[in-house]
């Protein structure tokens, strides 16, 4: 699992580095703001299903790159700023705070762009893979509380899943526009929590978030 991680890395860095060296006349920069919003709501403790955990959404800036092959077909990195997400309990846990995570979710995605070039209003699907890394994870004090002790870590391994996708670019001048797009991402991690060093509980955490984004656009 770690090399496939690892491959899927170096793919979404060798992408970055293309883009970096291409043509500026093939590319576009869209920056605003994103948002990432998490359907939890099958998130369940290992130990016992009936209890669950819920992750908040959280927005941030957003910065995507665009490379156009074509007129039709383009490539899109999808970056942002680091999500911080409060992970809190429900069911049984229900308002139990749990811990905070934060993460990066760089994703690469080929877009097929309807119309033709000279278009003012072009819409756009898009199919993709996405990479999310986790890091800074705290435990919150109920889990702490629950375990008996402050001595609690938690850790959530890196995600590799696939993104679909659907939006929009509408040109308001040659080089000025406006972006527009909704992402699904099937982000699913598995969270150890260790009490004073010993793994306690197992998570089978699905974020599988819906990510929008809205901002403007620069095209070189």
């Amino acid at each position: 699992m770690k090399k496939t991680l690892s491959a899927a890395l170096v793919g979404l860095l060798l992408g970055t580095s293309s883009l970096a060296h291409a043509n500026l006349s093939n590319l576009s920069i869209n920056v605003g703001a994103i948002n990432v919003n998490p359907d939890s709501e099958v998130s369940k403790l290992d130990q016992d299903p009936t209890l669950g955990l819920n992750v908040d959404d959280d927005t941030q800036l957003g910065i995507t790159i665009d490379y156009a092959l074509n007129d039709n077909w383009v490539l899109e990195l999808i970056a942002a700023t680091p999500f911080s997400h409060d992970v809190d309990g429900r069911a049984g846990l229900k308002g139990a705070s749990i811990g905070e995570v934060k993460h990066l979710p760089p994703t690469l995605l080929g877009q097929y762009h309807f119309g033709q070039a000279g278009d003012k209003f072009r819409p756009f699907v898009g199919a993709g893979i996405n990479y999310t890394i986790f890091f800074d994870e705290e435990a919150g004090q109920d889990l702490k509380t629950v375990l008996g002790t402050n001595d609690v870590d938690v850790e959530l391994d890196d995600s590799l899943g696939l993104a679909a996708q659907v939006g929009f670019n509408y040109a308001l001048d040659k080089n000025w526009g406006l972006h527009g797009m909704v992402s699904y991402m099937d982000i699913d991690s598995d969270a150890s929590v260790y009490a004073n060093g010993v793994k306690a509980l197992t998570v089978d955490i699905k974020i599988d978030p819906v990510v929008a984004m809205f901002g403007v656009r620069y095209s070189f």
